[in-house]
């Protein structure tokens, strides 16, 4: 099972990658712009997924994956259950959700060693 701490130590570590408190809830942002966001309890994690490809992720772990709230639906959105995620699930989701919002420029910079 995975923790909102786990999920801490790898996305302080990305450039540009700063954690806010908005309404009560955690969330992650390159700039303005949400990469991650928590459920107020802690149990969901939201993350940048392009929506183009959601049916597919939700469709194979339907009991790990949920669709956005309808509001969000027009977003490049997905929802997490982190007591289905493994560490190293978690950081692969983290990793590329920050990646569709970082400059390409950061993003190639920065190694995999988050």
């Amino acid at each position: 099972m995975v923790t909102i701490h786990d999920i801490r130590k790898v996305a302080e570590k990305l450039p540009r990658s700063y954690e806010v408190l908005v309404g009560g809830r955690v969330k992650f942002r390159v700039g303005r712009i949400v990469y991650l966001s928590f459920s107020r309890d802690e149990t969901i994690m939201g993350f940048a997924f392009p929506k183009e490809e959601r049916d597919w992720l939700i469709g194979g772990s339907p009991d790990k994956f949920m669709h956005p709230t309808k509001a969000d639906l027009r977003y490049n959105w997905v929802l997490a259950r982190l007591a289905a995620l493994d560490k190293k699930e978690m950081r692969e989701l983290v990793l590329d959700a920050w990646r569709m919002v970082v400059p390409k420029g950061v993003a190639n910079r920065t190694t995999t060693s988050c």
